[in-house]
């Protein structure tokens, strides 16, 4: 199955959750899509809900399905939690850090970051946006690439920056400084229902 390229807004709606993560597509509309949006009351089955939470988190961080049943693997012969080591792998992604660290507004933008080269891992380029990053590398921008206006904008418009990300603005660099805690990654998320679900 390959990534998907439709609407975004319209899936988020769907889905209920943000999956830019700028919270825009429910502010206005906060139900799903379709003639009978506000008032619709179905609910759902167990396999309903286990497989709206693995399309949750699949779209979130924008992987196809053969990249996210391979991480989901390589999450269950790690020591620990299936499914809180599943969700700290995808948040090791390169891409994902860095739009963790406020280079680029949306998951989608900083993956482009990355594919165009513009990003830089211990001071050499990688343009491999699921490169999983370890705690103590470095992550930055290319001499070059560091007057990009998009990146500007991403800056000024960003709220917070994670505790495990020690980033320094001026130079546009910062160190991964340990993998997250299960209460630093995304609460709308049940990861016990994912594990469920491939475990059908």
């Amino acid at each position: 199955m390959a990534r998907y390229t439709g609407p975004t807004w319209k899936k988020s709606r769907r889905l209920g959750v943000s999956l830019s993560g700028t919270g825009k597509e429910l502010e206005r509309r906060p139900y799903p899509p379709g003639e009978h949006g506000p008032t619709q009351r179905k609910k759902l089955s167990e396999y309903g809900l286990q497989l709206r939470e693995k399309q949750k988190l699949r779209f979130m961080y924008g992987l196809n399905e053969r990249q996210f049943v391979r991480t989901f693997e390589k999450a269950g012969k790690m020591k620990g939690v299936h499914g809180e080591n599943f969700m700290i792998l995808l948040e090791s992604r390169l891409d994902n850090l860095v739009y963790r660290a406020g280079l680029a507004r949306t998951r989608k933008g900083a993956r482009q970051l990355v594919n165009h080269g513009h990003i830089t891992v211990d001071g050499g380029r990688v343009d491999i946006p699921s490169y999983t990053m370890k705690p103590g590398q470095v992550l930055g921008v290319r001499e070059k690439s560091k007057n990009m206006s998009v990146i500007a904008d991403a800056r000024e418009a960003l709220a917070f920056t994670p505790e495990y990300i020690d980033f320094d603005g001026d130079k546009l660099e910062g160190s991964f400084t340990r993998l997250p805690e299960r209460s630093e990654l995304p609460s709308e998320i049940t990861e016990a229902l994912i594990v469920e679900w491939y475990s059908r």
